[in-house]
């Protein structure tokens, strides 16, 4: 089924720009995360590579849009992705790989605090910046950095936080006419709720 939705992201980007509907850049970064997304639930690290190439573009994007957050996130997410290859790699005992486990309660309970302070934080530089729905964008901002943090430390609890996400960006991309990425966080969403049962059964 991952696979199948990767194909149908692919072959969509590319009649959404033969369509007019959608740049160039904006399709290839919908090709590369749902090919890294993919990745991620297949617990391969080349996962990182492929979602530095594709924050990297849509860094761009969302700046574009004027969705400030979520374009600063995006570079963000290329110093992290760099992070999360190493770690994945040589972040176990012995620097051995890691594997996938639960994040014990106290980091469970940091990484909350920071996601509420980081939502306060940036909502209100946000606003004062002029940018585009600025409490929903600093929200998922927040909780993305929350989700990506887990996610190089290989905790499962990381996509608890990615479906949330997906939940709020599909109506934040629509009303802001990205349409197809809105539809490729959809598509998300669905591979998100695949990784956690997959992920669920691989956990130690």
């Amino acid at each position: 089924m991952l696979a199948v939705l990767t194909v149908v992201v692919v072959a969509l980007g590319a009649a959404m720009v033969a369509l007019g509907r959608a740049s160039a850049l904006e399709a290839i970064s919908f090709a590369t995360g749902a090919v890294a997304v993919w990745l991620v639930v297949k617990e391969s690290i080349w996962n990182f590579p492929i979602s530095i190439l594709n924050t990297a573009g849509y860094s761009v994007v969302f700046f574009q849009a004027r969705l400030y957050g979520d374009a600063a996130l995006n570079v963000v997410y290329c110093a992290l992705g760099v992070m999360g290859w190493y770690l994945w790699r040589f972040g176990g005992d012995r620097r051995t790989p890691l594997r996938v486990t639960r994040a014990p309660r106290a980091e469970l309970a940091l990484v909350a605090v920071a996601m509420v302070a980081g939502t306060i934080l940036l909502w209100r530089t946000l606003h004062f910046v002029g940018g585009s729905a600025s409490f929903w964008d600093a929200t998922t901002t927040s909780l993305s950095l929350g989700a990506q943090w887990l996610l190089n430390r290989k905790r499962l609890e990381n996509w608890h936080i990615w479906i949330v996400v997906d939940v709020i960006y599909i109506p934040l991309y629509a009303s802001r006419g990205l349409h197809l990425t809105a539809g490729l966080y959809a598509i998300f969403l669905v591979m998100a709720v695949i990784g956690l049962l997959s992920w669920r059964k691989a956990a130690v």
